[in-house]
């Protein structure tokens, strides 16, 4: 009876943590952004427009202001004097000492991560982490060029190595080209592996199992051919 209770109530569990941790995070979010300008735009009303309604704070009135103010500033920037205006902006603020350094860091990433013309993660990739013999799962980021290229005088690419189960911590890593092995898996099968902890099945196994059948038999291979020509009587 008690095996049943316990089996009862893990399902239940497993039902209803995942919308429910979802809820949670964005009613998280939704208090985070909603409450970067509320208070600002209630007072604002009281003080210019007399609407006294909103002395007791409104739930989502500072996130609609703010979603209304990003839009805003989207169709000023793509006409062609907005362009000229954030251009100039954009030029003086990295012309201010330490101010630039943030600056441009923040506008780099911001361009990567929500750009629609790039994808951050191109492919998903094996690399041998932390020692040779023990295989990773990282994301293919790009073919290093610059100061990096030319110190190690090597075709080298950059791949970002993820933490499991919590994928927004990692390590970049600039490794040979020659060592980076691809796979036959999505970006999304990848990254629903790491978050599992490689708990999960993925559906079709054809992106690892393959792989590594196929390096087995080149790698064996040779070595064969190498027993044959020392062994005289074969």
């Amino acid at each position: 009876m008690w095996n049943e209770i316990r089996k009862t109530f893990i399902a239940g569990l497993l039902t209803l943590a995942p919308i429910t941790l979802t809820i949670y995070l964005f009613y998280l979010l939704f208090k985070f952004m909603d409450g970067i300008l509320r208070s600002n735009v209630s007072q604002f009303l009281i003080n210019h427009f007399g609407l006294n309604f909103f002395k007791s704070p409104v739930p989502g009135l500072g996130l609609i202001t703010l979603l209304l103010l990003i839009f805003l500033t989207g169709s000023i920037a793509r006409n062609y004097i907005g362009k000229k205006l954030f251009s100039l902006g954009d030029f003086i603020v990295t012309r201010i000492p330490l101010i630039n350094r943030i600056y441009i860091a923040i506008r780099e990433i911001s361009e990567a991560v929500l750009s629609e013309k790039r994808e951050v993660f191109k492919k998903a990739v094996l690399i041998e982490y932390p020692r040779k013999g023990l295989y990773s799962i990282a994301f293919f980021t790009q073919n290093t060029k610059g100061p990096i290229r030319q110190t190690i005088k090597q075709d080298i690419v950059s791949v970002f190595l993820p933490t499991a189960p919590n994928p927004t911590s990692g390590f970049l890593l600039f490794v040979p080209k020659k060592h980076v092995i691809d796979l036959e898996m999505s970006v999304e099968d990848a990254m629903k592996l790491v978050l599992s902890a490689g708990s999960i099945h993925l559906k079709d196994g054809r992106g690892i199992n393959q792989l590594f059948s196929n390096k087995q038999k080149i790698k064996t291979e040779p070595d064969i051919l190498s027993q044959n020509s020392e062994d005289p009587s074969r």
